[in-house]
């Protein structure tokens, strides 16, 4: 086996580098393409997420095949070489088995036990199949890791260690609350209609939303996803589709947005939210564009209703070189433009124990005058040279004024929550600043995960995951004789057959029914000699280092080496073209 692995994820790379790197459905099947046409790769398939870009192929040498598939995931991402490096991982062979079946099995999702990517690697082998870029390695491989991944959900309590993305991402809106009392009579629109967003349709309506509203750019695919929806069993919540030109119009009506689509580019923008929210918040939700480019919020007029008034208090902050404190021994309020020293005869006059006690209020501590008082004149001139030294450093003397109370004003709840669940993003993230809006994003979510609890079934999934990993190691070991074998024994067939021919020869009056019987025999006895060596053999090379005994074979019976390559291949034929099952 020579499985390699290159591939990032949410755990080794931050969502703004996975955003950019996102695949597109045209731009996996040119991977996949030109991976098998690449020398070091004989089969390849690749699993693309909203979290994670990996690529697997079946190389012949392994420093080779990092390089070449490490420059085609930055070529056909986009994102270049040296900066993606970083971020790559690599597994090989075992390690690269243990991967995928941890994946399988949802110990590698952003929530731990979700079950989605179970349907995600199902489509990637069925992609793989129809390209014909799968053959008996990744075929046995994805197969196993979705058997392995549905054993894992079957025979622990995984499930409740994490959900899907939807779910949880559900769940973040609802802040706690119960997702089925929070979603109850919201109106929901949905945007996209593939699977993550078909799965968060059928969540909401099975929460008990009010209405959904399916919007995608194939309507007919909006309008087929809206029909089942009015037919999920124990739900009559109304489902219509409408064209994505008319998403700005139902914007303003829904309670809830979920977008997961395969747009390159943002679905949603922080203008277009702002817009649809206006009004209903009784807040400014207006966004400028300062120098640079860089977004600022501003305080825009605030929308009133009727019978409804906001007033925001703006309590201007006085200078910050003018004290105001009671306890402060200078009238730092008389002086206009604040209390500034500038040279040494600028403290001239002021007695010593009143300039050590300014100093000492500025520091928060107050200094007895009294005590200040009974200083001798030496000291007196010491404290004068140093603060003195200190304004010609600094240009004033140290002070400290207590910032005024700051009046915050609070958030308001929110009018609209959007859940943005598409890689790269769908919504811009600067609606995260909007006053009357909630965001949740994979960004937000791998941060609420990382914190997620983990349950006790984790470890008895990662005892099934090990156990499998040897099992599938042991199989495939033993598969690799097979070809030597299968060159064995149609070897010691050719010889039955030649031997036979000879005997004709000799006994030229030797009848088919004594022929048959010697045939026979002479194939039992062959049989008989080939079974226990073998079937030793496969039991053999299953074990760890195994591989030997193929060579072994073949040395020891001096099989030709292109007749066993031409069995493999013939193998891996039959396993690329048989296509999706």
């Amino acid at each position: 086996m020579s499985l390699l692995v290159v591939g990032l994820s949410h755990r080794s790379a931050p969502v703004s580098v996975l955003e950019r790197a996102a695949l597109s459905a045209d731009a996996q099947i040119k991977l996949l393409q030109d991976t098998v046409a690449a020398e070091p790769a004989t089969e390849a398939a690749v699993l693309a997420t909203c979290n994670r870009i990996e690529l697997y192929a079946d190389v012949d040498k392994f420093h080779a095949g990092v390089a070449e598939l490490s420059t085609l995931l930055a070529q056909h991402s986009g994102v270049g070489l040296d900066e993606l490096t970083p971020y790559l991982y690599v597994h090989y062979e075992d390690r690269a088995v243990h991967h995928l079946f941890s994946v399988a099995c949802g110990l590698d999702s952003m929530v731990v036990g979700e079950g989605q990517i179970l349907g995600q690697i199902k489509d990637s082998l069925a992609k793989a199949q129809e390209l014909h870029s799968a053959g008996r390695l990744l075929n046995d491989l994805f197969q196993q890791a979705l058997r392995v991944g549905k054993r894992a959900h079957s025979e622990t309590g995984i499930d409740r260690a994490g959900q899907s993305l939807v779910t949880f991402g559900l769940e973040q809106l609802a802040t706690g609350t119960d997702v089925a009392a929070w979603a109850r009579g919201k109106k929901a629109l949905v945007i996209g209609a593939g699977s993550m967003s078909s799965l968060a349709a059928a969540t909401l309506a099975r929460a008990g939303v009010a209405e959904i509203v399916v919007a995608n750019r194939t309507y007919d695919r909006a309008e087929r996803l809206a029909q089942i929806l009015t037919e999920v069993d124990g739900t009559d919540v109304p489902a219509r589709a409408v064209p994505m030109e008319s998403v700005p119009v139902e914007l303003t009506r829904a309670d809830v947005a979920v977008s997961c689509t395969g747009a390159t580019g943002l679905v949603l923008t922080a203008e277009e939210i702002a817009s649809a929210v206006e009004g209903r918040t009784g807040r400014p939700v207006a966004f400028e564009e300062a120098e640079g480019g860089v977004r600022t919020t501003v305080q825009a007029p605030a929308a009133r209703t009727s019978g409804d008034s906001v007033d925001v208090p703006q309590t201007p902050l006085p200078p910050t070189s003018v004290g105001t404190d009671e306890d402060c021994p200078l009238d730092l309020a008389a002086v206009q433009g604040g209390f500034s020293v500038m040279g040494e005869a600028a403290v001239a006059g002021m007695d010593a124990a009143t300039l050590e006690q300014h100093a000492a209020w500025a520091t928060g501590s107050a200094v007895d005058r009294r005590e200040a008082a009974r200083r001798s004149p030496e000291a007196d001139a010491e404290l004068i040279t140093a603060l003195a030294a200190t304004v010609a450093t600094v240009g004033r003397i140290p002070e400290r004024r207590k910032p005024e109370p700051v009046v915050e004003v609070p958030r308001p709840a929110p009018v609209l929550s959007l859940l943005d669940l598409a890689m790269p993003r769908d919504i811009d993230a600067a609606v995260h600043r909007l006053a009357g809006v909630r965001l949740v994003d994979i960004e937000s979510l791998a941060e609420a995960s990382a914190d997620a609890p983990m349950a006790a079934d984790v470890d008895q999934v990662r005892r099934i995951v090990s156990d499998e990993v040897a099992a599938f190691g042991a199989a495939l070991r033993a598969a690799h004789i097979t070809p030597t074998v299968v060159a064995l024994r149609a070897m010691a067939a050719d010889v039955v057959t030649s031997e036979i021919a000879r005997l004709e020869g000799r006994l030229p009056g030797l009848d088919d029914k004594h022929r048959g019987e010697i045939t026979q025999t002479v194939k039992r006895v062959v049989d008989k000699l080939l079974h226990a060596p073998t079937v030793r053999v496969k039991q053999l090379a299953a074990e760890p280092g195994g591989a030997g005994y193929a060579d072994a074979l073949r040395t020891l019976f001096d099989l030709d080496q292109e007749t066993v390559a031409s069995v493999s291949r013939a193998e891996d034929s039959t396993e690329k073209n048989r296509g999706p099952r």
